[in-house]
């Protein structure tokens, strides 16, 4: 993976260290906007003020974040074939990481630079599991060298800066801080969630999706794919897009590791009805027939109401893996997102009725 981590400019060496509808792309075809705006090739750089730290970043990497422009949805109130548009970057060579809602059900998709080049593209492999889609470009202006996916996780109240193209407004840029890692998001349309997910207080719109979340080094802490509206946004991270990016290049796809079970993590209420000496773990709620977990772990035999709500008894509640504590479903998430693959075989420490037990297990592909 080292190629999805190329040195960082000078320029950023010298910065310092200043300063469920959730989707932010295209979810439906573009339409005409009263909003316009110019871009930054048609700004005087040799004639303006000197800007801060957030100027030096966004300098240096703007060269590398594209418009994406998808031909051939259909619009499906009207079912006229129409457009919409996203955000993305480059990676490696010709390579161009976006979202896959930004490019599903399109026929073609373009690029548009910073610098007003345009390029076809071929789309190379999408993971709607990750929202993570890869394009080949036909073309790649000599600025657009490679943004780094970064090697570090992010860590909450770290200033970040989102670059992309908000309602067509193309490279704008939007500071805030990482508000939240680890997130579990469920996706907006499939019955699944998102793993691993950072979620960011900066200005996420319409047209944001695909595009960077970058630290004050210009690496990319997360791919922005969605905005819930009062200062939530969320991106998909860069350990797990570090995974998923070089399988689509490779081979058009990426399997991630399945258990074929539904969880719940284990609150108070759960703990109380379950006789456990405390609220941590996730319980088994059910398996799922015919996948991995069938016949390996137990779920739940009945449920009780307490305060309003079913609460699950009697399943098998997950603690650790391979070692690891598994005190809630979103760790358990990220744990099978970036420490595992279909195929492999992992030690499952779990309280089944009075007894704690191992559970050699399996994992199958989603």
């Amino acid at each position: 993976m080292d190629q999805y981590r190329p040195g960082r400019r000078e320029l950023l060496a010298t910065a310092g260290t200043a300063v469920t509808g959730l989707v932010a792309g295209c979810a439906t075809p573009r339409t005409d906007s009263s909003i316009e705006g110019s871009s930054s090739h048609g700004i005087d750089r040799e004639n303006r003020a000197d800007g801060s730290t957030y100027t030096d970043v966004y300098d240096a990497i703007i060269d590398s974040v594209t418009q994406v422009r998808v031909f051939g949805i259909e619009d499906p109130v009207t079912e006229e074939e129409g457009r919409g548009q996203g955000s993305g970057f480059v990676v490696d060579g010709e390579y161009i990481v976006t979202n896959e809602h930004v490019v599903a059900g399109g026929e073609e998709v373009d690029l548009q630079y910073i610098n007003g080049d345009w390029t076809t593209t071929r789309l190379l492999g999408t993971d709607v599991h990750s929202d993570l889609a890869v394009l080949e470009a036909d073309h790649v202006p000599e600025e657009a060298t490679p943004l780094g996916l970064a090697d570090e996780r992010p860590v909450v109240g770290q200033e970040v800066l989102a670059i992309g193209n908000p309602l067509g407004l193309e490279g704008s840029m939007s500071e805030g801080i990482v508000s939240g890692v680890d997130r579990t998001v469920p996706a907006p349309h499939g019955g699944f969630s998102f793993s691993n997910v950072v979620q960011t207080d900066a200005a996420v719109n319409p047209g944001n999706s695909g595009g960077p979340l970058v630290d004050l080094s210009g690496n990319v802490v997360g791919i922005v794919n969605a905005g819930g509206g009062n200062n939530i946004g969320f991106a998909i991270s860069a350990a797990l897009a570090r995974r998923v990016v070089p399988a689509l290049i490779e081979d058009g796809e990426y399997e991630h590791a399945f258990m074929g079970i539904l969880l719940r993590s284990v609150d108070r209420l759960v703990a109380e009805e379950n006789d456990l000496d405390e609220a941590t773990g996730v319980i088994v709620t059910e398996t799922i027939p015919g996948e991995a977990a069938d016949g390996v772990f137990e779920g739940a035999d009945r449920s009780v109401r307490r305060r309003g709500e079913e609460v699950p008894v009697g399943g098998d509640v997950i603690l650790a893996i391979d070692g690891e504590p598994i005190p809630d479903r979103h760790a358990l998430s990220t744990h099978l997102a970036l420490e595992t693959s279909p195929g492999d075989t992992i030690a499952v420490e779990i309280r089944r009725g009075r007894r704690e037990e191992t559970v050699e297990f399996t994992l199958g592909a989603r």
